[in-house]
């Protein structure tokens, strides 16, 4: 059982409500049970909402609260999105999730590179805010690009 985010299944919830629909993750499902997450949703966020970024660090920072999520609106997103972490490690938890599939570039969900934080599109290394919870948990963490 792996945990997979939800915008890889087809399912509209990134923050421009649309979707990320990966075809090799959609295969997955004939051979295996996988269970999609959107952390931002789980955090409280809405969809549509608008864009967000990690400012000054990583998903490792953000958890230690010395770097914070805001979005391209100025409003800070930091409690949403370590609530959201905290809700998709509870979910991995009950199933006894091993595996999380992450949506490359995400804030929540990266698994190797984010945005920079000024919304310019420039990528720098670092794990979204969930994937780093998830593996500091002992969940395998795969990026999309490596189905």
């Amino acid at each position: 059982m792996k945990l997979i985010s939800a915008c890889l299944l087809g399912i509209n919830c990134r923050w421009d409500k649309k979707h990320n629909k990966n075809d090799k993750a959609l295969e997955l499902l004939y051979n295996e049970i996988l269970i999609p997450v959107c952390p931002e949703q789980l955090g409280g966020l809405n969809t549509p909402r608008a864009r967000q970024e990690i400012q000054g660090g990583n998903g490792k920072d953000v958890l230690e609260r010395k770097s914070k999520v805001i979005n391209e609106n100025g409003e800070d997103v930091t409690e949403q999105f370590i609530n959201g972490a905290e809700e998709t490690l509870r979910i991995a938890k009950l199933f006894q999730a091993r595996e999380f599939i992450g949506k490359s570039h995400s804030p929540s969900c990266s698994c190797e590179k984010i945005y920079d934080g000024t919304f310019s599109g420039k990528l720098i290394d670092g794990y979204g805010v969930t994937t780093e919870l998830l593996k500091r948990n002992g969940i395998k963490i795969i990026r999309e690009e490596n189905l």
